[in-house]
């Protein structure tokens, strides 16, 4: 666990942890020049049970917290738990048995998202095994029927994964650390149950950052790498669904980038049409990706004939079609 200025969610967190049912647990919290309460709550825990292991630092953000826990951890398995959210109490047991019983290296697991005034859950409670690069496959399609996501708090898996990985300097660094890990993942198993619960009304976390600078200095350049990985890895087919669901993206920014008050409005949009352009030679390929959405091609040729014309379109379809389309779901119900 990462600790930074989370005095006010931290005991839940924490208690969730000394709960489970796997009792052999190494728990490690690293307070990272926490200025607030956090870190002697963390001491108060310590003293009180001998298994967590208190490490106090200077600030130095998520990824170097992350690493020093990764540096301390000496146990055969790794897992995690953000400072504001909560697992169930059969979480840890279930996994390690599912990763035994499936000879994996790693276990994903369903989460439960947790608001103010209700809960998502959605899970079904099967089990799903996965080889090769299947796990891989269904990362990339961000399919919301399996959880599997760029978060770390929902994976248990084998430490020896990550024996040279370690959470890159920047923002975004579980979504590159997770594709690593995901990549160096043998068989896995998915369990959609959901053990963890997930905090979702935190608006100071990064998580809720939304479009911000960083997206055009770390995560969009991020997202290109993970395509010319998966390319070095001879992944051609895998490569594909990364750049259909990157270009995808592009789009999206571009409309909530032109709608925004964003003060750099005109050098972000500069640099997202830039981005877009540069694939426009590969887009026949890119859209003919087994998960393709044909209206995604649309919508994409309307844009390179005319960002304004794109513009309209989106108006036209948020403001129109999609309400009715809602309307008449509903009266099928």
């Amino acid at each position: 666990m990462t600790v930074y200025n989370i005095e006010s969610y931290m005991r839940r967190s924490i208690e969730s942890v000394l709960a489970q049912t796997y009792r052999d647990l190494e728990i490690i919290m690293v307070d990272d020049g926490s200025t607030d309460s956090s870190g002697a709550i963390c001491d108060e825990y310590a003293a009180r049970d001998d298994r967590i292991k208190v490490i106090h630092k200077a600030n130095g953000g998520i990824p170097s917290a992350r690493n020093a826990c990764l540096d301390a951890a000496t146990g055969s398995y790794i897992c995690w738990i953000d400072g504001d959210d909560q697992m169930e109490p059969d979480m840890i047991e279930a996994m390690v048995n599912a990763v035994t019983e499936a000879d994996a290296d790693m276990c994903v697991c369903r989460y439960r998202q947790v608001f103010e005034d209700h809960t998502i859950d959605g899970g079904t409670g099967e089990t799903y095994i996965y080889t090769g690069r299947e796990l891989m496959d269904q990362f990339l399609r961000e399919d919301e029927k399996f959880l599997i996501q760029n978060a770390v708090w929902n994976k248990l898996y084998k430490r020896e994964l990550t024996e040279d990985l370690r959470f890159p300097e920047m923002w975004y660094e579980d979504m590159v650390y997770t594709f690593h890990l995901i990549d160096r993942s043998k068989r896995s198993v998915y369990l959609d149950t959901p053990y963890y619960n997930y905090t979702r009304d935190r608006g100071d976390s990064q998580t809720n950052a939304g479009i911000n600078p960083r997206t055009y200095t770390d995560l969009i350049p991020a997202l290109y790498d993970r395509s010319a990985h998966l390319e070095e890895q001879g992944r051609h087919d895998l490569a594909l669904i990364s750049d259909y669901m990157l270009y995808k993206r592009l789009l999206l920014y571009y409309t909530a980038v032109h709608r925004s008050n964003d003060p750099d409005k005109k050098e972000h949009l500069r640099f997202l049409d830039e981005h877009i352009r540069s694939g426009a030679e590969r887009f026949e390929e890119v859209y003919s990706c087994p998960i393709a959405n044909p209206n995604e091609y649309s919508k994409m040729k309307i844009y390179l004939k005319s960002p304004v014309l794109y513009i309209m379109t989106m108006r036209i379809n948020d403001t129109f079609i999609i309400p009715v389309k809602v309307k008449l779901a509903a009266k099928r119900k």
